[in-house]
């Protein structure tokens, strides 16, 4: 029988996703959680994907299968919004498995928070290559931002909520604007609005969501998700919230993350004073025509008044961001307030 009133829809864009797209509907129909719908948007596949779906819709009729015109993520991403029924949406990727309790705790959480916005889960990822060290690095990352605060501070540093393990209340993201179709990651971009905006975030603590890693997927392939995009849409965020009153910008790290950033900040009309650095050969000197100091300059600063300045840590080098926070805080600086880590 059909679901009438599902608590859940299940979000799922779908373009050629034949090898794939079995074992992801089968990681639902295996849920524990059983009162949700698959809204399926399929984005103008050309290989098995409408066949595939077909015969799923057959065996179950939570699976409701709309046909995109082959827009584009952002296009397919709002389509299926308009017609999940449910108030809860969990995103789902074609190519992706959901742990059978994946629902039932995301909801679960829902239930015990009634002001939440966006639930997460751990995530653990997995390839038929084999995982590498650096996504492994980030997966820690991403697993150990648990509440609120935690993906609030680190929130410029990367996107702190994997999109595909996300569940959320369909109004609040469609009050926020819903998924914008610009030049940088559509995700990122929808949870650094929701942040700013007040939004209350959440992870379950326990790895709800197996996330494939493969070559020709779009955050490998599309120009969207390169790191300048990335830098891109932190500074328009960053203008919009921690630098909307800043009279005194300086920027920790004078290497290509520090330079690459300011470029667009800077484009933006950031008030940039100063870059700090330990590196010898680059202090003293002028980059983006300001002089790089070293951390000593912090002495000074401190004994300025704060209002209106604003540090930023961008210094992406393994444990940099750590050192920096000690140094930082040593001096008196608060992290919200006064500084942001950024890399």
């Amino acid at each position: 029988m059909p679901v009438l009133s599902p608590q859940v829809s299940v979000l799922l864009p779908i373009r050629d996703a034949a090898p794939f797209l079995e074992t992801s509907l089968e990681s639902l129909a295996e849920q524990a959680f059983a009162d949700f719908e698959i809204i399926a948007v399929d984005d103008g596949s050309v290989d098995e994907t409408p066949a595939i779906l077909e015969s799923w819709r057959r065996q179950d009729a939570r699976l409701r299968v709309i046909r995109g015109e082959g827009a584009g993520l952002v296009a397919a991403l709002n389509l299926g919004l308009e017609h999940c029924s449910a108030d809860l949406v969990a995103r789902m990727d074609a190519d992706d498995r959901a742990h059978p309790n994946r629902l039932l705790r995301q909801t679960a959480l829902f239930e015990k928070h009634t002001d939440l916005a966006v639930a997460g889960c751990q995530v653990e990822h997995f390839s038929d290559l084999g995982v590498g060290e650096g996504l492994r690095v980030y997966e820690r990352w991403l697993n150990s931002l648990i509440t609120h605060e935690d993906m609030h501070r680190e929130r410029f540093v990367e996107s702190p909520m994997p999109h595909p393990a996300a569940m959320f209340r369909r109004q609040t993201v469609v009050a926020a604007g819903g998924y914008r179709n610009l030049p940088w990651p559509e995700d990122y971009d929808l949870w650094l609005r929701m942040f700013e905006s007040g939004c209350l975030f959440a992870k379950v603590p326990e790895v709800l969501h197996f996330w494939r890693d493969r070559g020709d997927r779009l955050t490998r392939t599309d120009s969207r998700y390169a790191v300048e995009r990335f830098l891109e849409c932190k500074a328009e965020h960053l203008m919009l919230g921690p630098l909307k009153h800043c009279r005194k910008l300086i920027v920790w790290g004078a290497g290509q993350t520090g330079r690459r950033l300011t470029k667009h900040l800077l484009r933006r009309g950031a008030p940039l004073e100063n870059f700090i650095d330990i590196d010898p050969a680059k202090c003293g000197r002028t980059v983006r025509g300001v002089r790089v100091e070293t951390p000593q300059f912090l002495e000074s600063l401190s004994r300025e008044p704060l209002d209106g300045l604003t540090i930023l840590a961008a210094v992406s080098s393994r444990g940099a961001r750590a050192k920096i926070r000690t140094a930082l805080n040593a001096k008196g600086f608060r992290e919200g307030e006064h500084y942001w880590c950024v890399a």
